[in-house]
């Protein structure tokens, strides 16, 4: 366990009966660990990814995976030198109904796909983003996209493939911070898809929905929820929602709000799966970078006032950084 704070460190290390340490770099160095999970602030992940797979570490990182697409080339890039696993912690793609319907779209049992719309309609108090400094900050934690909206982007791509364009515009309409607090994109897939999604840490006094809704030539599925953790529509010709499912996915619960699902128990098994059994069972570096990219996309076109930018905005950077590093 580490963590700047030596009375929160202590306070953990004690309770589950780990080694404490308030100097991360001790860390990389002293502990015996085979994996370490990078659990801080946004702009910490690179860095400290880098160095622990450099200190010959596997490393599981929290979303996002970095704020940049060169950072995630730049963690791609020690990885594969050293020969280590870089993966990503999405423990939403575990919840029941994302497996549903992820099934119901692998079997093509919706047909073609026409179109999806992702709604983010959360709630983050003044006094959520005062807590912590980094929080709010467009160099520290990026913005509600990089935070709030990560999980969704991931499940749009695990979905319908990569986003080749989008259009968007955002704002800070209630919130004393450097971020956004409200937005909504257009999205072109390259497997012909179109998506819209709207998102927002300004809804009243607590979260109202989590959802993601897509209209196929055969059928109409919503997962919905607060924390896409129910079926609110299935509609699908010949392929009726199965009887007896359980939807027992639960959100993690903080001290003044509920995030996304607290499926880390499951995340964590197929690590070990994956580093015992040599199988990948956990998603890498592809699955982090290209939520990276959609992201950066989004906020470029934010930043030219919801001009598009296609994904061949990046990919001179991409090749460049690549020649460089090799």
């Amino acid at each position: 366990m580490c963590d700047s704070d030596e009375a929160v460190m202590a306070k953990f290390a004690s309770q589950y009966g780990v080694a404490g340490f308030s100097d991360y770099h001790r860390l990389v160095k002293e502990s015996g660990a085979n994996v370490i999970s990078i659990c801080t602030p946004h702009a910490l992940h690179a860095p400290m990814s880098i160095e622990a797979i450099d200190g010959g570490k596997h490393v599981l990182v929290e979303k996002p995976m970095a704020l940049t697409v060169t950072d995630a080339i730049r963690m791609k890039t020690a990885a594969e030198t050293k020969g280590l696993h870089l993966m990503m912690v999405w423990q939403n793609r575990y919840n029941v109904p994302v497996h549903l319907t992820y099934d119901a779209l692998r079997d093509r049992k919706l047909g073609r796909i026409f179109m999806v719309h992702c709604s983010v309609l959360w709630n983050r108090p003044q006094g959520y983003y005062d807590s912590s400094p980094w929080r709010g900050s467009v160099r520290e934690e990026g913005g509600a996209l990089f935070t709030q909206c990560s999980h969704f982007v991931d499940l749009l791509i695990h979905f319908f493939g990569e986003i080749e364009s989008v259009n968007s515009i955002g704002d800070t309409k209630n919130h004393n911070v450097e971020i956004d607090d409200c937005g909504a994109a257009l999205l072109q897939f390259h497997s012909g898809v179109l998506g819209s999604m709207t998102y927002t840490t300004c809804v009243h006094e607590k979260n109202y929905e989590g959802s993601i809704t897509i209209v196929g030539e055969k059928g109409t599925i919503k997962i919905g929820g607060q924390y896409l953790n129910t079926i609110e529509y299935w509609n699908v010709e010949n392929y009726p929602l199965p009887r007896g499912v359980q939807f027992t996915d639960k959100p993690n619960k903080y001290s003044s709000y509920s995030g996304s699902a607290s499926n880390h128990d499951k995340v964590i098994a197929d690590v070990i799966a994956t580093l015992t059994h040599r199988v990948p069972r956990v998603p890498g570096w592809d699955d982090g970078h290209r939520v990276v990219k959609a992201i950066q996309m989004i906020y470029e076109s934010q930043a030219r006032h919801g001009s598009v930018v296609t994904d061949r905005t990046l990919a001179g950077v991409e090749s460049q950084l690549a020649a460089s590093i090799g």
